[in-house]
């Protein structure tokens, strides 16, 4: 890797139970939910999903977020996970897909997913590259042939660092094309804000994100979305944007993107919340909801979505062994 480094940015739940003093809501009141990088990125998004549900609902407390920012997701989950925080009943964390990728890869350090209490899966989000809109690249192919040409040639923006799921995307895609993803130059951002704004002010020319960020900052004079890696086409603003299978890259990255809290968090606690987002998710509101935040369905609480999370984290590791990227500790 000939570049990376960190771009100096001035960028410058349930609906609880719903909060029902007898079901043993929240005896503090308020309800935190921890955004595990800046503002702006896909984390941000999903406190704010679970904030607008929740407070679409009378008598809702008070949903506030904090930020968080470090190591990509590594100081949110140390802090729950290691403090006197790991019992708050009512804090709640943002993960995607590439917190999963992390664990799997060591960067959590010994942590495992077995260290915390996965809650809720509030939607699906899916890999997409991205340029500048006077970029000349108009498509997949042609960002492909120029990095063919000369990898040097186009600085890339993504979140984190080698190994994290922004990287992941390229490298795999550079594989395909027969490139030595090594070769490429990065730049690693914390979260997909970032990302944007480095792009917009031609820090780098092109990125590695998800179809979320892109729908919120794509648009005419903006952004120019060269893929989404879905199965099909997405429906709503990204529908015009072509698959990279559709133009000969058999690269797919779903992201699942949800919510955890603390290990120490009691049982009661722990279920209230499962069986709020529960009855959240089967409302054709937070389906609405769900869509305005460029998210797709997929649902999953409470022992169903901790099944699905340590399969996904063996995936990840498998993935990340074929870049020699897992860490042993």
């Amino acid at each position: 890797m000939n570049i990376l480094r960190t771009f100096p940015l001035l960028l410058l739940l349930p609906f609880l139970a719903l909060a029902c003093p007898q079901a043993g809501a929240a005896q503090s009141g308020d309800v935190e939910c921890l955004v595990p990088s800046k503002p702006g990125g896909a984390m941000d998004v999903t406190c704010k999903l679970a904030r607008k549900a929740m407070q679409d609902k009378s008598g809702s407390p008070k949903f506030k977020l904090t930020y968080m920012p470090g190591g990509i997701g590594a100081v949110a989950w140390h802090t729950m996970e290691s403090s006197q925080r790991r019992a708050e009943p009512n804090t709640l964390v943002a993960f995607s897909g590439g917190s999963l990728l992390n664990l799997a890869q060591g960067k959590f350090g010994k942590a495992s997913e077995d260290d915390v209490r996965w809650v809720a899966a509030l939607g699906a989000d899916y890999g997409m590259i991205a340029v500048r809109a006077d970029s000349p690249y108009h498509s997949l192919g042609e960002l492909v042939e120029a990095l063919k040409q000369d990898p040097q040639k186009v600085l890339i923006g993504m979140s984190g660092t080698i190994g994290s799921q922004d990287w992941m995307k390229m490298a795999l895609l550079a594989r395909q094309a027969g490139i030595d993803p090594r070769k490429l130059r990065f730049v690693a951002l914390e979260g997909g804000g970032e990302e944007f704004t480095a792009m917009q002010a031609d820090y780098v020319q092109a990125i590695s994100g998800d179809t979320s960020e892109a729908a919120m900052y794509a648009g005419p004079g903006k952004v120019r979305v060269l893929a989404v890696l879905s199965e099909h086409r997405l429906p709503g603003v990204l529908a015009a944007v072509p698959t990279a299978r559709e133009q000969g890259y058999d690269l797919v990255w779903p992201v699942i993107r949800g919510v955890w809290m603390g290990p120490g968090v009691p049982d009661a606690d722990y279920r209230r919340w499962v069986a709020a987002f529960d009855r959240l998710q089967a409302t054709p509101e937070f389906a609405e909801l769900r869509a305005q935040a460029g998210l797709y369905p997929f649902s999953l609480t409470g022992d169903p979505l901790t099944r699905y999370i340590k399969q996904a984290v063996l995936d990840y590791k498998q993935k990340a062994r074929q870049f020699k990227l897992v860490r042993e500790h």
